[in-house]
This record gives structure tokens, C-alpha cells and sequence, in this order.
């Protein structure tokens, strides 16, 4: 090898040794926070609620790999209140349109629709007629592509649209299952079907936890990933309203920040809680509010600007910061 060649050579080597060494401060300065994080009640309060969340998980888990199927009364949307308690009667009366979309809960990476057991019960009793968790199977978790999956998740939206009667819906997802429901609104014309979409610990921006398992799936969830960098792309406008929920305690988003989600492209909310594991964040009472607020609001706010601003949900461990996208021309 020549002079020329090895300097080239050594140009490359100091380049990746640098960025490894700029890797390892940002994750020890990551876990650095999350250590600050766990040391306060709240993050006491939440390390508890992980591993019960965990415990109870397991016991859940076998039930939830049964594919659910949509109740007789949810195949046609109704609007009769007589029947119902006051606390669902009064979702129908003030936001009709709401109750009656359907609500589709979208789980992660190797789980199934009982993760969100909490959230869909909490959901029906505050009056939502059509909530419906999706499984996907763990084969597919493991060995799959995120861009088949979220296809996969298009066709059962068709389907649960066709079965409603419904022009479109809410999609729910936790962690993978919000990048795939990214993938279908934003690259496969899915903005037409999803009114709402929440994400919940999602690794939008990759997790450096996916090189723990080299298999064609995690290897999409790496940051710079071609996947990633397809998403980050702009593209045509997007009709569908962005709720970001992430965790400064998130211990399978590393960095935690990677979960947040910018796109010029994109009209996003974002909620933080500080204080919650990744696997409970589908339990978390804050989760659920930000559900609901969302769904619940007016379908004219997705037409303007959001101004940008932070507002802090006091003694919740919850700070929530809007975003604006560029509006389509008319």
C-alpha cells in the first residue's frame, strides 16, 4: 500500500473512531440523565410502575395472542346514548364524530395487543364505541420489514373501515408499532385513512439498543438506516396530525431524544414525560390524557399553524411543546 492509500486508510479509521467516541459520550451523557431522572420521586414512582407493568405483562400475555375480533355493535357506528353511563353518554353528546371513530392500537417489537389492556379499557369507558388492538406475529417482529408490515397494517385498516362503516380512523402506536404506522401514513397514501396518529416511545429517530440483535428488522431501527433516512425525507403534504409521546426514562430508546419526532413535512404535538419506563408508557394515566385530548379535538385544528410554544402540565412530570409544519398551497 502507498503513502496516499494509507493515509486515506487512516483518514477513515480516525473518522469512525471518532464518531465512536462521539457515540459513547452521548449515551453516557444519556444515561447520566436518566440516572438524575430515576433518583426523584417520579422516577422512583416510575421504575415501580415498570416492573409491576412487567410482572402483570406476562400474566396477560398469552391471552393477548389471541387476534381480536370486532364486536357485533362495533361493526356499524351508533349513536344511540340511552343504554350508555354518563361518562360515555357524554363523549357522544359533545364530540359524536369522536366516539364513533375507530380507535386502532398498533403494539411493538416481539409483544402483542396486550400491552395496551390498560389503555383500550380506559379508552371504551370514557364512551369510545370501536377500539381495536392489532397483532402482528412475533415472526414477522423479528424477521420482517417495517415497510411490509406497515402495508400489512393498511390492509386491516381497509378492513376495519369497510367493517364500521367508518371513512377513517385514530391509530395508537407503541414503540415499532408507531414507526409502522409512520411508514403507512407517510410513504403508502395511509394520511387518507389516519385522522390521528400517536406514537409512543418510538425510535423515529433509530435506537442504538437495535445493534444488540442483528436481524433485518433491527437493522432498520438503527439511526441512518436507509428506512429511517426514506422517513426523514420530504414528501408530498400529510393530512394525518402527529402526537409524539416520549420518555427522558425511555431505557430501549437510546438516545432518548431519538424518539422525538421533527419534519418539515409533518404537523406534530409532542408530549414528554419524564418520568416513565418504556414498557408502561401505554399505562401511564399522562399517555391516556394525551390520547384523548387528541382524538377528541376538532378536526379544524389540523388546518392552520400550531404556534410553537411550551406549556407544562404542573406536578405530572409532563411537558408538552407544539410544532408547526408548512401548509400545502392551495
Amino acid at each position: 500500500m502507498g503513502s496516499g492509500g494509507l493515509r486515506r486508510l487512516t483518514d477513515v479509521l480516525l473518522r469512525r473512531a471518532g464518531s465512536g467516541v462521539r457515540v459513547a459520550k452521548d449515551v453516557s451523557g444519556q444515561a447520566a440523565d436518566v440516572l438524575r431522572t430515576v433518583a426523584t420521586v417520579g422516577g422512583v414512582r416510575g421504575v415501580a410502575v415498570e416492573a409491576a407493568w412487567l410482572a402483570a405483562h406476562a400474566v396477560l400475555y398469552p391471552w393477548g395472542a389471541v387476534a381480536q375480533q370486532l364486536r357485533p355493535e362495533e361493526q356499524f357506528r351508533h349513536y344511540r346514548t340511552d343504554h350508555l353511563p354518563p361518562r360515555q353518554r357524554g363523549l357522544v353528546v359533545s364530540a359524536m364524530d369522536a366516539a364513533g371513530t375507530p380507535i386502532v392500537l398498533v403494539h411493538g417489537i416481539g409483544d402483542n395487543r396486550s400491552a395496551f389492556a390498560v389503555l383500550s379499557g380506559a379508552l371504551r369507558r370514557r364512551g369510545f364505541g370501536v377500539v381495536h388492538a392489532v397483532n402482528y406475529s412475533v415472526l414477522t417482529a423479528l424477521t420482517g420489514d417495517v415497510r411490509r408490515s406497515a402495508a400489512l397494517l393498511g390492509e386491516h385498516i381497509e378492513r376495519i373501515c369497510e367493517q364500521t362503516g367508518a371513512d377513517r380512523v385514530h391509530v395508537v402506536g407503541h414503540s415499532l408499532g408507531g414507526l409502522i404506522a409512520r411508514y403507512y401514513v407517510q410513504r403508502l397514501h395511509g394520511d387518507a385513512r389516519v385522522r390521528t396518529l400517536v406514537t409512543l416511545g418510538t425510535p423515529h429517530g433509530g435506537t442504538l439498543a437495535a445493534y444488540l440483535l442483528p436481524t433485518p428488522l433491527t437493522r432498520q431501527l438503527r439511526p441512518g438506516s436507509d428506512l429511517l433516512t426514506e422517513l426523514a425525507e420530504p414528501g408530498r403534504p400529510c393530512r394525518t396530525r402527529f402526537v409524539v409521546v416520549w420518555s427522558a426514562m425511555d431505557q430501549v430508546i437510546v438516545p432518548q431524544r431519538n424518539a422525538r419526532l421533527s419534519h418539515p413535512g409533518l404537523l406534530v404535538e409532542e408530549h414528554e414525560i419524564r418520568d416513565s419506563g418504556h414498557l408502561s408508557l401505554p399505562v401511564d394515566t399522562r399517555t391516556l390524557h394525551a390520547v384523548v385530548a387528541a382524538i377528541t379535538r376538532s378536526d379544524d385544528s389540523t388546518l392552520h399553524h400550531v404556534t410553537p410554544g411550551r406549556e407544562g402540565f404542573s406536578g405530572s412530570g409532563m411537558t408538552e411543546r407544539h410544532g408547526s409544519r408548512p401548509q400545502a398551497s392551495r
